[in-house]
């Protein structure tokens, strides 16, 4: 340092160790790509063999085992923005799968639910997609699952309260 100057650093460029923030070791976006993986293994069996979409499974599943819902209810359930259920209601209601019908408590409302080739559908898809369930989860001894589980459940609880405390 000559003559009261301050030395200066140059900054690393980007990709040489300017950031110690690393995106695939994030925790939330290793889940959402462990999530992703899961769910493209399980598209393939509906998507494939029922040209069923993702969002299609779910309120299929959704109302398989809940009987009728409202399309507002679908949302927060299957865990689908609006604009997904809504397509995902129009596609499954062209092919015949759910009908609506005007909801007596809120005319603005339409309560959804499988029509017969729809319970059809969904008596189909359950066990394949369990039995695809059963065979991800083999990679996990039986204790890893129970603990697995359990984490998951924490983990949900706590990032609800997080949740609840930004409300």
């Amino acid at each position: 340092m000559k003559h009261g100057k301050t030395q200066q650093t140059a900054k690393p460029a980007k990709g040489q160790g300017a950031d110690p923030f690393e995106l695939t070791r994030f925790f939330p976006y290793q889940l959402a790509v462990l999530a992703e993986r899961i769910s493209l293994a399980l598209t393939q069996l509906y998507g494939d063999r029922f040209n069923l979409s993702r969002s299609e499974w779910r309120i299929l599943a959704a109302l398989g085992h809940n009987g009728a819902m409202t399309a507002k209810d679908l949302g927060p359930y299957s865990t689908l923005d609006k604009m997904q259920v809504s397509r995902a209601v129009a596609g499954l209601e062209e092919a015949g799968y759910i009908a609506r019908e005007e909801d007596a408590s809120d005319r603005r409302a339409k309560i959804l639910q499988l029509t017969k080739a729809g319970q059809a559908l969904y008596r189909k898809l359950v066990p394949l997609v369990a039995e695809r369930e059963q065979l991800i989860l083999e990679a996990l001894e039986p204790e890893d699952r129970a603990a697995l589980i359990r984490i998951m459940e924490r983990l949900q609880t706590r990032a609800d309260s997080l949740l609840k405390d930004q409300a």
